[in-house]
């Protein structure tokens, strides 16, 4: 099965730098522990809402191991770089679809990162911060259903930041606007509930929550499992929009130098 194929050599790939992947972990644990010291520290004078002073160190713990699976995805999927060095002709001319190609080996990224680093970040929060797990078994299939969820539709928002490489000679400020956006308005900074009225009802209009909002209130039990819906919808317009500009991509392509 093609899929198994090239989410495993991705897999192993990644292999080669478990050490140097270790530090990412560390530094990833590092800046949660500030974020949850930070928390802590205004819980003291307010009630933090529905989450209280134990819940929102939850929230931050759990929404820090997420990013690992959610948002730190390979930039544009390596499709900038690939249209770099000219190798994007020779992807498109494989009997298989660009974007399939580029999902599969992503996905082997996406769970070598929850092996190698979302499980020891959270294993490591729930040690030290003393979190309680959720007793339902029913709560972690539907936040396993969320982050997959979630997973694939940054797989797809990053595969279109790819491709547009096609189209202009840099496409990275993409990737780091979305970044930016992604990191206030998926509620990792700050839940959303707490944002201005104005700026929560546009976030409640973007795909963003479903990376780690509502996935993390999932687990949390805040929410109803069935908020994945709304993912879903994301993932069936994100996925026709990938086919429609991969298909644009083969009518015209263009890379540097020729």
């Amino acid at each position: 099965m093609l899929f198994a194929v090239l989410a495993r050599k991705a897999y192993a790939r990644n292999l080669q730098y478990r050490g140097s992947h270790l530090l990412h972990n560390a530094v990833s644990a590092v800046f949660g522990f500030i974020y949850a010291s930070i928390w802590t520290g205004l819980g003291t004078d307010s009630s933090l809402g529905e989450y209280g002073a134990k819940g929102i160190v939850g929230y931050i713990a759990f929404n820090q191991a997420s990013l690992w699976i959610t948002q730190f995805m390979t930039n544009g999927l390596g499709l900038e770089q690939s249209v770099r060095t000219g190798q994007i002709a020779v992807d498109l001319m494989r009997p298989v679809h660009l974007f399939y190609q580029a999902m599969c080996r992503e996905w082997g990224q996406v769970w070598y990162q929850f092996l190698y680093k979302f499980i020891p970040i959270y294993v490591l929060y729930y040690f030290i911060f003393s979190l309680q797990l959720p007793q339902k078994a029913s709560v972690y299939g539907w936040t396993a259903i969320a982050l997959v969820f979630a997973a694939y539709i940054s797989i797809c928002m990053n595969y279109l930041i790819g491709v547009a490489a096609l189209w202009t000679t840099e496409s990275r400020w993409f990737y780091w606007v979305s970044y930016s956006l992604s990191m206030l308005l998926s509620g990792f900074f700050i839940p959303l509930e707490w944002l201005p009225g104005w700026l929560r009802t546009v976030s409640f209009y973007t795909p963003y929550p479903y990376l780690l909002y509502y996935p993390t209130r999932i687990y949390l039990q805040l929410e109803e499992g069935t908020v994945v819906l709304g993912a879903l919808a994301w993932g069936i317009g994100f996925t026709c929009v990938c086919l429609a500009v991969t298909h644009w991509v083969r009518k015209k392509l263009e890379v540097q130098g020729g």
